[in-house]
């Protein structure tokens, strides 16, 4: 029996820009709810039917539902007789959602067999579009994300939730990442303070794109990263100037960035590397992990911003939402902003 009086080791909830949200929804009712549309290079998302294209690469957008992107990327390698690490596509996304993405398949010399291969992808999963291409494609390649979410239940007053999403679409929202990197209450942060550091600086033997306790370990490293990252924003929401540069900010695009903590901690300066330095040494244990590493520092933005974003009020509880993010952000991260959002497609009730 859980004391609900204890403190939770890991904060998984974190400020949101206007100091609370002002209405709640449900978000995934049901997968038609949750719909993305990846966006590719032009010269691989302009031409269909391959008869334009050449490369050792078959590229293909599918259409899926129910199946996660791995998954779908594992049996693509089985259809196309070709290894795991040989199918590349450009980012994860949620199999509780309709999603259109684009994956690559090694595949030189079988022009001739591209049809029936073809065929046997779509008995599985719809093909909207392929060609060939010389390049396998790699993560965070492409260009954009669109996203068509549909809230259900939604509760709040509509004058202040109006006002609150007018203002996302101006100045944006905090680029928190999602508590799903971090594991059921915090369990993957929980196994990043345990790793042993000394596997993280070891080349992975093995196969080549295979799973195993290489990854795993990748995988805490990179949530306990994502956490330093979280709570650097929160402190910056905290003062007021999270979508601000501060002194000291290094040069990327002339945006407000926070920090991917390495060896050596952040490329920041003057009084924003003070500020990260002091919420990161509020956590010795992830301070000690870092300095055992030999991972470069690295910057992230602190503002994510929906361009186009878009709403309908279907009635006077359920509201669709069009919107576009650049890679490696989050729909939820943006909403989360303005609804306290219950994922009915999470067997809990998890909140953001």
């Amino acid at each position: 029996m859980t004391d609900a009086s204890v403190e939770p080791r890991w904060r998984l909830e974190w400020p949101v820009s206007s100091g609370q949200r002002v209405g709640s929804a449900r978000l995934k009712v049901s997968p038609e709810d949750f719909r993305v549309t990846e966006s590719l290079w032009p010269e691989v998302e302009g031409l269909a039917g391959g008869a334009e294209g050449a490369g050792e690469h078959l590229c293909v957008r599918l259409e899926k539902s129910g199946d996660n992107t791995e998954f779908v990327a594992r049996e693509l390698a089985q259809l196309a007789g070709c290894k795991a690490f040989e199918v590349g596509f450009c980012g994860l996304k949620d199999r509780h959602a309709v999603t259109s993405q684009w994956f690559s398949l090694y595949c030189p010399g079988r022009e001739a067999s591209d049809a029936e291969l073809l065929s046997a992808i779509g008995e599985r999963w719809r093909a909207l579009n392929w060609r060939r291409h010389a390049r396998k494609l790699r993560r965070g390649e492409h260009q954009a994300n669109g996203f068509e979410l549909v809230l259900r239940e939604v509760q709040g007053d509509r004058q202040a939730m109006e006002a609150a999403l007018a203002l996302l679409a101006d100045r944006g929202a905090p680029n928190y990442f999602g508590p799903q990197r971090f594991g059921f209450q915090g369990g993957n942060l929980e196994r990043a303070v345990n790793l042993d550091v000394t596997r993280l600086n070891r080349k992975k033997g093995g196969r080549r794109g295979g799973g195993g306790s290489g990854s795993k370990n990748v995988l805490y490293f990179s949530a306990a990263r994502s956490w330093l990252f979280n709570e650097v924003l929160a402190a910056r929401v905290e003062a007021g100037h999270w979508f601000e540069a501060m002194a000291g900010e290094p040069a990327v695009d002339g945006s407000p960035t926070g920090p991917l903590w390495g060896d050596g901690g952040t490329t920041a300066t003057g009084e924003q590397e003070q500020l990260e330095r002091s919420v990161v040494a509020g956590h010795p244990e992830f301070e000690r992990l870092f300095l055992s590493t030999r991972m470069k520092p690295e910057r992230r933005a602190l503002v994510t911003r929906p361009d186009k974003l878009q709403w309908q009020w279907q009635d006077d509880n359920t509201l669709r939402l069009q919107f576009t993010l650049p890679p490696g952000q989050y729909a939820t991260t943006v909403l989360a902003d303005v609804f306290e959002l219950q994922d009915m497609s999470l067997s809990r009730d998890n909140k953001y």
